[in-house]
């Protein structure tokens, strides 16, 4: 009897044991972050940069998309791409001046200056396909010369060279900016007003980011008071009033802006610019960008893997967490109110790093293929990569190894 007892028991345990262990292997498999290095991630991110400059067309517009199984580049354009490529390259310029990114960058700027739409006072960047005038194109091109100003901090007087639009391109995203901060998509050329119908979930975080850039770079000329708008509509409304299904809207442009406004100036005694809706979004935005690269980490390229816990992200998207990461580790490095987070910030940073550093093409990978100028320094998914999954990736990484060398730049 009692022998028939434990044959139960030790068979009870048993099925436990294997049921614990699928659940594990299944549902719950472990995180998987590779170790990585600033140095390392510098590196990866100049592969990153050398692609774009390898494959930029004489126009000094981009790759946009090659397929790698067909050979084929696509015929599309995205000028919000554009300019966040362009960003992206002047944010790796102000690390090394003597590299191909400031040149490469300098001629996807001239694009952007040929495509230029202008009413009254303001400037924006319209797309030269179908004529549409949107917000977050010109977003990207403002914070893209203002990380040009500062890559070319000692250059005077050319570092002044683009003061003047990037004033203009402000005022088109002022025009743009509704009464409770968020900002319309598009302009219509044929009313001459913006569009009241189109909306945008990447605009306002992209128009944020260059306000609060706008404010660092020319204080004094009341840009804050429309950043601190943007900030408020994102930390308290933006996610009910646009139906994120699942808030928060995992947006990295608005931890660039966040970050950004933590660093401005204040007057002795002032207290600090973020009010506390500001620091309570932010570190609702951390556990979800956290919440992001632990699940990534538990994903594998296999079938199996796909299967259960779906497939690898793009590099543009891992790219944009580790943007966020990163720019939420300098907030918490500035605002003691985010100082608990700092450490974990950092660890889901550095994961996201080392998974992008792995996944990258190597040129002993690219040797020998067809188009090994296309493979090399580039990150592909299921065949296809995008001018922003460098895009992305780069900036990420950069960032990140600033993170790795303990010490914000």
């Amino acid at each position: 009897m009692l022998t028939a007892m434990m044959r139960g028991l030790v068979a009870t345990l048993c099925l436990w044991g294997i049921g614990a262990l699928l659940l594990r292997v299944a549902v719950v498999p472990p995180g998987r972050c590779p170790a990585i290095t600033s140095g390392e991630a510098l590196a990866s991110a100049e592969a990153s940069a050398a692609w774009i400059a390898r494959v930029q067309n004489p126009d000094g517009s981009y790759l946009y998309e090659y397929n790698r199984n067909s050979g084929l580049e696509s015929p599309a354009y995205n000028v919000v791409r554009h300019a966040g490529v362009t960003m992206s390259l002047y944010q790796f310029a102000a690390l090394d001046r003597s590299s191909e990114a400031l040149a490469t960058a300098e001629r996807a700027t001239a694009w952007m200056e040929a495509n230029l739409y202008r009413s009254g006072d303001w400037a924006a960047l319209r797309d030269p396909l179908d004529g549409s005038i949107e917000v977050g194109g010109s977003a990207l091109m403002l914070s893209a010369l203002a990380q040009r100003r500062i890559a070319m901090a000692n250059s005077a007087p050319d570092v002044a060279r683009y003061d003047a639009l990037m004033r203009e391109i402000g005022r088109f995203l002022l025009a743009m900016q509704q009464p409770d901060g968020s900002f319309l998509l598009a302009w219509d050329v044929n009313t001459n007003a913006p569009d009241p119908v189109q909306r945008s979930k990447y605009a306002t975080g992209e128009a944020f980011w260059a306000l609060a850039l706008m404010q660092r770079l020319f204080p004094g000329e009341g840009w804050d008071v429309p950043t601190q708008k943007v900030a408020d509509y994102l930390s308290l409304y933006r996610d009910a009033y646009e139906n994120q299904k699942y808030p928060p809207w995992a947006d990295q442009w608005a931890a660039y802006g966040l970050a950004e406004m933590a660093a401005w100036p204040v007057a002795p005694g002032a207290g600090p610019v973020l009010n506390d809706a500001n620091i309570r979004y932010a570190r609702s935005l951390a556990e979800r960008f956290g919440f992001l690269v632990r699940t990534e980490s538990q994903r594998r390229d296999t079938w199996f893997s796909d299967a259960i816990r779906g497939r690898e992200a793009r590099a543009a998207g891992m790219g944009t967490w580790s943007e966020a990461l990163d720019s939420l580790w300098r907030l918490a490095s500035l605002d003691p109110r985010l100082a608990d987070m700092r450490a974990k910030l950092a660890e889901r940073a550095s994961c996201a790093a080392g998974m992008l550093r792995d996944r990258q093409l190597t040129p002993e990978k690219a040797q020998g293929q067809p188009r090994a100028d296309v493979l090399e320094g580039a990150w592909f998914a299921k065949g296809v990569t995008r001018m922003d999954d460098q895009q992305h990736a780069l900036s990420g990484l950069l960032r990140a190894s600033d993170i790795l060398a303990g010490s914000p730049r």
